[in-house]
This record gives C-alpha cells, structure tokens and sequence, in this order.
C-alpha cells in the first residue's frame, strides 16, 4: 500500500506540474541557442553511426540476409564458440538475455531495419552508396515472401532454409519485415515494392486482426490455436513498422484506407492498454498480472512511443480527439521519467514503484523523439532536450567503434557489456531514426530550411503532394532532379533532392 501510494503521489505531482498552474519561464533563446544545429545530426549519421555499417561485413548477404550478428569492433562472429568476443559469451550466458541471441540464424527484420537504416541514410545526405544498400536489402526482402504466408522471419546462416513455420511467426516480426520495403518505396516509388508491401500488409491484416477479438493477435488466428497473448507490440508496431511513415507516400485509394485502420488501431490500443490510473499504456492486455509495474513492455519507452504515435496519426487523419489525448500525457511520462541530476532518461518504474535509471538505446531514442514533438510548438521543452541529447552523445555513442551501447549503466555511465552492440532485436534502426528525428526538428527549431533526397523516376510524385518529411509534414520551398539516371537503378530513376521549410 506504501508503494502504491508513493506511485500515485508521483504520477498525480507530475501532472499537477503539467497544468501550468505555476509556470516557469523559461530563456527560450538561448534553448534555442544551445540546441544541437541540424549540421549536428548530419555529422552524428556520416561520423558515429555509419562508418559501423558501411564495412564489408556489415554490407554483404549471407546467404540472403545481411548478417545479424557481428561483435563489438563490427567483426564477424566466428564459428567457434571458443573463439565468441566476449560480449557474445556474456550474454548467451545471461539466461535474461538468452532471446536475443541465436547465432545459428539471421533474422528478416533485423536485415529489414538495416535496410531501412540506409534508406534513411541516403535520405538525408545523398549518398548514393546508402540508396544502393537500400536497394540491395529491399530486393533480398522480396526474396524472403513465403508464397500466401506473407513474409519468413529467419532464415539458417548454413544451409540457407527459411523459417519459422507459419504458425509459430508473429504479428510483431511480420511488421518489421516491411520495414526496409517501406523506406525504399518511400524514396524511389517503385511499384515492385509497394506490391509486396500490400501482399505482406494484406497478409498480417487478414491472417492476425481478429474481428471478434477486437485486436492483432500475436500469432495467427487459426481454428487449431489458442492465443490468450495480447500483446501491445502487436498492434503498436503495424503502426510505427511502416503505417505511419508511409501511409502518406501511398497512392489512393491505399492512403485512405490506410488512414482509416491508423485511426483504428490507435482506438484499440488507448481501449485496451491505456492506464488512466498511472498514465502509460500497459505492454499486455491480457487480464490478471500482466498489468502491473515492471512487466514486459510497461515502461517509459514503449508509453511515449505510444504516446506520440498517436498525437500524429491525430495530426495525418485531423483528428484532434488523438493529439488532445496524447499532448498531455506525453507531458507527464517526460516529467516522469527526466532525471534532473544526469539530464537524462530513466527506463520504468519497477513493480516496487522505485524508478529504474538504466538507460537502453531504443527508449532514450523515443523519448527524446517524443520530446522533439513537443518542442515544435512549445521551446521550453528544450530544457529537457538539450541535455538529453548531450547524454546521447557524451555516453551512448561508442566513441571508438561507431553505433550506440545497449545498455549504459545509470551507476557509472558506462556501457553494460554483456549486452552486444549487434544482434536480432538491435541494428541501425533506432539510431538512425533518432538522428533523422534530430536533423528534422533542429531545422525547424533553428528555423532553416532543410534538403532531404530521393530517388524518383520525374516530378509527378512531387506535384501530387506525395513527398513529406517522414512522418511530418512541410513546405516545399524547391526541387532539383538530376539530369542523369542512377546506374544501378532500372528504371531511369534520378537523385531529387527536395528543399523544406516550416516542419510541423
């Protein structure tokens, strides 16, 4: 009773602070002064994250997949267990972290979110090696459709066979194969894409959106299983995998359809996951224990992604009943989870309502995008963010190697090595989101205008209001489209590179 106690005066502060009853005032200029340029960014892509994934061993197949696992340095693993870094040997030791390391395979959406990672890396600088990365993964995703079962999950590094069965795959996994497809056909609109992009979208909707139930089910919904996991990251990620982003590249009638399931899954997930009570969504929605602190997905990361999640698909669809819901409430997750001490994030609550201030990559990386959201419209979360980032980049950038650490410790601020710089759950994807996120919003906030590229066949894509920055939207101030094709491109495709102005 003490610790529920001791929760709700916590929860119930910060949303007291958040009423703006005693506002404080804030030197919005020099938050403005002192935020990360959009230079910044462009820097932290080309010199912190990329050099690790531009290597021979990070840019070759195997097999069909780029590899899935590679050591610290950015090496391949080697055979022998004998010889494993120790990172590897660290955490297949780690019963807690067994899952995220099964050497035998390399896994679809890890390889799909480095697809993804390059798009996103050609995106804002250009380089035409990054857009012909993308399109080697983009193709080498086309390759791993299972006929009418949507998409395979992983496949054997040695003998090359596809798996799981079709059975045993999950709403989750299915979603993050779209990914890579879903940059590339942002940036270059080829048709061969966004075809196995509807087959696998098609696929997941028909085969795990259960009517009756109301929900995405974890596995498929078939007569011979029952499937009593309800899983926020099964609805969750079908929007922040691919829908979100790309729904405004579509053509029609697809964008309005899409639109559509956006708004819906947005209801199911407030219905069935939200928590008025504490104000964070719960990571199952089953009943019984699953809804308490400190399980599975209850946590600040998967909250706020939620969270702003929803606010823009308020924003794409005009409904403003979703970013009234959110604005708020990502408010009080950010009060709730700032540190004042170190400037930076912490992970949870735990079941005991003390708050967990370890820091894991991908939940930094959602709250600060979350908190880059609501700075657009209001500077004074600058003060979050400014020293948010500083703590990005001062202790989860490995200075030596390239990427981002895992896991940092809130004890030290030092990286947790048990945890790999590389494996099935971990890529580029995050950091490079972020850093597009970063370069994004510090454009707006700095107000200059920005220049993304692209890769299409003429300017119909533009004229048909087609183009927006990732899940934003802008002007379009002007457009420059190359006179000559790229190489390696088929179909007459030309570097675009567009200009942008007043990001919202």
């Amino acid at each position: 009773m003490k610790h529920a106690k001791k929760l709700k005066y916590a929860i119930s502060s910060a949303k007291e602070k958040a009423s703006n009853l005693n506002p404080k005032a804030y030197d919005v200029k020099k938050l403005i002064e002192e935020h990360p340029g959009p230079d910044v960014w462009i820097r932290h892509l080309e010199k912190d994250l990329m050099p690790f994934w531009k290597s021979k061993d990070a840019c070759s197949l195997e097999k069909g997949l780029f590899r899935t696992y590679r050591d610290n340095t950015g090496k391949i693993i080697p055979d022998n267990p004998s010889k494993y870094p120790p990172e590897i040997k660290a955490a297949l030791a780690d019963k807690d972290l067994k899952g995220l390391i099964e050497l035998d395979y390399n896994f679809v959406r890890a390889h799909s979110r480095q697809t993804y990672a390059y798009g996103v890396a050609f995106n804002m600088t250009g380089n035409l090696e990054y857009l012909k990365l993308c399109k080697q993964g983009a193709e080498a995703l086309m390759n791993a459709f299972d006929n009418e079962n949507g998409i395979f999950t992983r496949q054997n590094r040695k003998t090359g066979q596809w798996g799981e069965k079709y059975e045993q795959r999950n709403s989750q996994d299915l979603a993050y194969g779209i990914t890579g497809l879903g940059m590339y056909y942002c940036l270059t609109r080829d048709e061969k894409a966004l075809f196995k992009i509807m087959q696998a979208k098609e696929h997941i909707f028909n085969n795990y959106f259960s009517y009756g139930r109301g929900y995405f089910t974890w596995l498929p919904k078939v007569k011979s299983q029952i499937d009593d996991n309800v899983e926020i990251v099964a609805q969750l990620d079908q929007i922040y995998g691919y829908m979100i982003w790309l729904t405004p590249a579509l053509p029609e009638p697809h964008q309005t359809e899409w639109k559509e399931w956006l708004k819906k899954i947005a209801s199911i997930i407030i219905t069935r996951f939200y928590s008025e009570r504490y104000g964070f969504f719960w990571g199952k929605g089953k009943e019984g224990t699953d809804k308490q602190l400190g399980t599975s997905h209850t946590d600040f990361g998967h909250s706020v992604k939620t969270m702003w999640l929803i606010y823009e698909i308020g924003v794409l669809t005009n409904e403003m009943s979703f970013v009234n819901f959110a604005r708020e409430k990502i408010d009080v997750i950010l009060r709730n989870a700032y540190i004042e001490k170190t400037g930076s994030w912490a992970r949870r609550f735990n079941a005991d309502t003390t708050r967990d201030e370890d820091k894991e990559w991908w939940s930094l990386a959602e709250l600060n995008q979350a908190c880059a959201i609501m700075a657009l419209n209001d500077p004074s979360y600058l003060e979050y963010l400014n020293k948010t980032y500083k703590y990005w980049f001062d202790y989860m950038v490995d200075k030596k190697h390239g990427e981002i650490w895992h896991f940092v410790s809130a004890v030290d601020n030092k990286p947790v090595l048990k945890y790999p710089k590389v494996h099935s759950w971990k890529t580029c994807f995050h950091s490079c989101e972020h850093a597009l996120f970063g370069y994004l919003t510090a454009s707006q906030i700095k107000n200059k205008e920005f220049k993304l590229y692209y890769a299409f066949k003429s300017e119909k894509e533009i004229k048909y209001n087609r183009v927006s920055p990732y899940l934003f939207r802008a002007n379009i101030t002007k457009y420059e489209i190359s006179k000559k094709p790229i190489p390696f491109m088929e179909n007459g495709n030309r570097v675009t590179c567009v200009s942008f102005y007043s990001l919202h």
